[in-house]
């Protein structure tokens, strides 16, 4: 067993379009690499800052994101209990070197939130006049239904 801490650049395309690893930020690598049967087992975890838009309210945030990694790089052709699974999906020992970047994006990315927010209780804009709700707690339109038009005559108001 090896244990390797590094801090490394981000590569490019750490992310979504609404959230990512800014490139060139720190990679902090927590990892093990172990001898098994079958290959190298890479295990351990990943820190990186990351930035992104607010699904809500449409500001910018940044947050830490923490990801657990585990993959096994194989020596050679994977016995047959792992032949089911997308070849794509294998990775190999390649001249004794083992490629960990498409292992730590997909690890990143895939840790990612699908509608990210820049904290739990953010109320977002408003739908009528774009405004951030945050900013004006009891902010409400009076909308009344088009259908009912007509009867608002009836009882001499306007509303």
């Amino acid at each position: 067993m090896w244990k390797f801490e590094e801090r490394i650049p981000v590569p490019e395309d750490f992310g979504t379009p609404l959230i990512g690893a800014t490139p060139g930020s720190i990679l902090d690598l927590e990892l093990r690499f172990e001898a098994v049967h079958e290959g190298i087992l890479v295990s351990g975890n990943v820190l990186v800052e990351v930035t992104g838009e607010c699904s809500r309210c449409l500001e910018t945030f940044e947050d830490d994101l923490e990801v657990d990694v585990q993959e096994l790089f194989f020596y050679e052709e994977p016995p047959a209990e792992f032949l089911d699974q997308e070849e794509d999906q294998q990775r190999w020992v390649e001249h004794d070197s083992i490629d960990l970047e498409p292992v730590l994006r997909d690890a990143v990315v895939t840790a990612l939130p699908f509608q990210p927010v820049c904290r739990e209780d953010c109320e977002g804009l408003c739908s009528e006049c774009g405004i951030h709700l945050a900013d004006e707690p009891g902010h409400h339109h009076e909308v009344s239904d088009p259908r009912w038009a007509a009867l608002q005559g009836f009882t001499g108001e306007e509303n």
